[in-house]
């Protein structure tokens, strides 16, 4: 399905410009929010090296796809009917090796909207800090942009 982030004004008057060109009827779906930022692929692919090295018996890769099925496969089964049909069917009956060998080629985080993603690095942070790995803090901007986009707990 087509999709369009629109992040500026203009953007948003570039898309009501192509809504009015559009052929009628037309359904037109919309999630608020962004997808997931360069920096936040930047900060995943720095702490899954740090890990792997201060850990010493796996490969940053490893790291990944261990953060990829024990953070990331929970959110996505929450938050996607789709994703959790699949992963229900095909992987959910495999053991933990198996399915660890599978993130290689199973998209999880390229998924993730932006709250997606904040909310995998919150828990990849907290649980490493548990384990006694220290990662890098994020970028001060980077962590404005977390603190905006971070969901709010209920009142």
């Amino acid at each position: 399905m087509p999709s369009r982030i629109l992040r500026t004004e203009a953007d948003r008057e570039a898309f009501q410009i192509f809504l009015q060109g559009m052929k009628l009827p037309a359904t037109i779906e919309y999630t608020q929010g962004a997808d997931r930022s360069s920096e936040q692929n930047r900060l995943q692919f720095l702490w899954s090296h740090e890990a792997a090295q201060q850990r010493g018996d796996v490969t940053f890769e490893e790291v990944r796809h261990e953060w990829k099925l024990r953070y990331g496969v929970p959110i996505l089964r929450r938050d996607s009917a789709g994703f959790r049909a699949v992963y229900d069917k095909m992987l959910k009956p495999l053991g933990y090796t198996d399915k660890l060998e599978l993130m290689a080629y199973m998209p999880v985080t390229s998924e993730f909207s932006v709250r997606q993603m904040i909310e995998y690095l919150d828990t990849v942070q907290r649980e490493t800090l548990q384990q006694g790995i220290v990662l890098t803090d994020p970028d001060p901007d980077l962590a404005a942009y977390h603190s905006r986009y971070r969901m709010k707990p209920a009142a």
